[in-house]
């Protein structure tokens, strides 16, 4: 398997690479207020690409620290509710009776 994932790998490199040889031209991002980015087009996509990513991670930001806030409370009240249990199956036992400890 970890040979397949390298294999997969070295392929897709291969192809990016490719697309990134071939796109070497200089393109002209116009964005507002007459401002323009001159460069090849293959850094312009990468640096979207960046940036899209480090969006998309921010943007599960929130979710993931509520998702461990939850699951903080739920080992809590699983380790309370064990505890509780213990307790009970401690209190269950019965203890020795007096003649029967003094005749061991």
């Amino acid at each position: 398997m970890k040979l397949i994932s390298r294999i997969i790998a070295v392929i897709l490199f291969l192809i990016f690479f490719g697309f990134a040889l071939k796109n070497t031209q200089e393109v002209t991002l116009g964005f507002f207020l007459n401002y323009e980015i001159h460069g090849p087009l293959v850094l312009i996509l990468l640096g979207f690409f960046g940036a899209g990513a480090i969006l998309g991670v921010l943007a599960m930001t929130p979710a993931l620290f509520r998702h461990r806030r939850n699951a903080t409370k739920s080992q809590k009240a699983l380790s309370s509710l064990q505890r509780e249990r213990e307790a009970e199956r401690l209190a269950s036992i019965e203890p020795p009776h007096p003649d029967a400890v003094r005749n061991i």
